[in-house]
C-alpha cells in the first residue's frame, strides 16, 4: 500500500518559496555606462549658453555683402561652434525680431561696447600667448580696444585681421611722427616690406618699455646685428649702454642712422682731444675764415673705424 505525501508539509514549501520570491530584489544590470569619448565635456562640466545660435549660413542670408566677404574664411568661422551667438548673443531671437519688424532684440553689437567691454569679450578666448598681457599695458591704459587694431569681419591684412594691409600702416594711425622718420633718407626697411613695426614691437605686451620684444634695447639690435654684440677686449662705454646713443632707430638724415652728422656726434663726448678736434666757433666752420680741415667730407671713423668694440692691440683707439 502506498503511503501518501503529508499534505502540511507540502504547504509549508509552497509557503517558503512564496516568502523567499518576495525578498529577493529585482535584478539590476551591474554593466557601466560607456565612456565619454577623450576630451569630450560632461553635462556638469558643459558652459552655459548664451543663447540659442545660428549657423553661419543662416545669418549670411541677411549679411553677406557686409560682413561674410573675408570672415567665411577665418578661423572663428570655420573653427567655432555657434560662432556669431559666441559674440553677438542671442542671434535667433534677433533674426525673429528683424523678420517680424519687432526691432533689432537683444543682439549685442561691439560698435556700441566701451573699450574695456570689448577687450574682455575677446579676452575670453584670447587669454593666451602674448595677448595676455594685454590686461595693464599701454595701449589699455590709453582707452584702445581689440577693434581699434582688428576687424573680424572687415580686415585687410593677409595675418592677424587688421584694418590695413600691413602691420605698419595701422601703428601709424596713432604714430604718424614715426611715419615721418621713417621717410628720412637713412632708415630700416620698413617702407619697403622687409620689416614691420612688430619686427621690433610687440602691441599686445606691457613687460618692457617701448613694448620691445628683448629686455633691453641692445638685445633687440643684436638679433640681427650680432657682430656688434662682442664680448670685446677693448669696448666702447656708449656702446654697452644703450645703441640708442648713437643712432635713433625708426629714421635719420644722417648714414647708419646716426643722431647726428660726424665728427659732431663724437664730439659730444670727446671734447678735448688732441687733434683738436672741436670746433670752436665761427672761424672753423665751412664759412669762416679758418675752416677746420674736418668740417667737410672727414669724420672719425676714417681712422677710428670700429667703434663698436675690437681684439685689436690698437683697441684703446678702435683703429681696426
Amino acid at each position: 500500500m502506498t503511503k501518501s505525501f503529508p499534505w502540511f508539509v507540502a504547504l509549508a514549501f509552497v509557503a517558503l518559496t512564496f516568502s523567499a520570491g518576495a525578498q529577493t530584489p529585482p535584478a539590476t544590470s551591474t554593466a557601466s555606462p560607456p565612456a565619454p569619448p577623450p576630451g569630450a565635456k560632461t553635462t556638469a562640466e558643459a558652459p552655459a549658453a548664451s543663447g540659442p545660435g545660428f549657423d553661419i549660413a543662416e545669418c549670411q542670408a541677411c549679411h553677406a555683402d557686409t560682413l561674410f566677404t573675408n570672415f567665411q574664411h577665418t578661423y572663428h568661422a570655420r573653427k567655432i561652434a555657434r560662432s556669431c551667438a559666441e559674440c553677438h548673443g542671442d542671434v535667433a531671437t534677433h533674426a525673429r525680431m528683424e523678420l517680424a519688424g519687432e526691432g533689432r532684440g537683444p543682439v549685442i553689437s561691439m560698435k556700441t561696447m566701451a573699450a574695456d567691454q570689448v577687450n574682455a569679450k575677446c579676452m575670453s578666448c584670447h587669454d593666451r600667448g602674448r595677448q595676455a598681457n594685454f590686461h595693464g599695458g599701454v595701449h589699455e591704459r590709453r582707452g584702445l580696444s581689440c577693434t581699434t587694431c582688428h576687424s573680424i569681419h572687415a580686415f585687410q591684412s593677409q595675418r592677424a585681421q587688421l584694418k590695413t594691409p600691413r602691420a605698419a600702416e595701422t601703428c601709424y594711425n596713432c604714430h604718424p611722427q614715426v611715419r615721418a622718420q621713417g621717410m628720412r633718407q637713412s632708415h630700416h626697411p620698413v617702407r619697403e616690406g622687409k620689416l614691420d613695426c612688430g619686427s621690433c614691437h610687440d602691441p599686445h605686451s606691457n613687460a618692457q618699455r617701448g613694448l620691445l620684444k628683448a629686455e633691453s634695447i641692445n638685445d633687440l639690435c643684436y638679433t640681427c646685428h650680432t657682430d656688434k654684440r662682442g664680448p670685446f677686449l677693448w669696448e666702447h662705454s656708449p656702446v654697452r649702454e644703450n645703441c640708442t646713443n648713437c643712432h635713433t632707430p625708426h629714421g635719420s638724415n644722417h648714414e647708419r642712422l646716426l643722431v647726428a652728422k660726424l665728427p659732431w656726434l663724437c664730439q659730444r663726448c670727446h671734447l678735448s682731444t688732441r687733434h683738436p678736434g672741436s670746433l670752436y666757433d665761427l672761424r672753423n666752420t665751412t664759412v669762416g675764415s679758418n675752416t677746420s680741415n674736418r668740417a667737410i667730407e672727414h669724420g672719425c671713423r676714417n681712422c677710428h673705424n670700429n667703434v663698436h668694440g675690437t681684439n685689436a692691440p690698437s683697441g684703446p683707439y678702435f683703429g681696426r
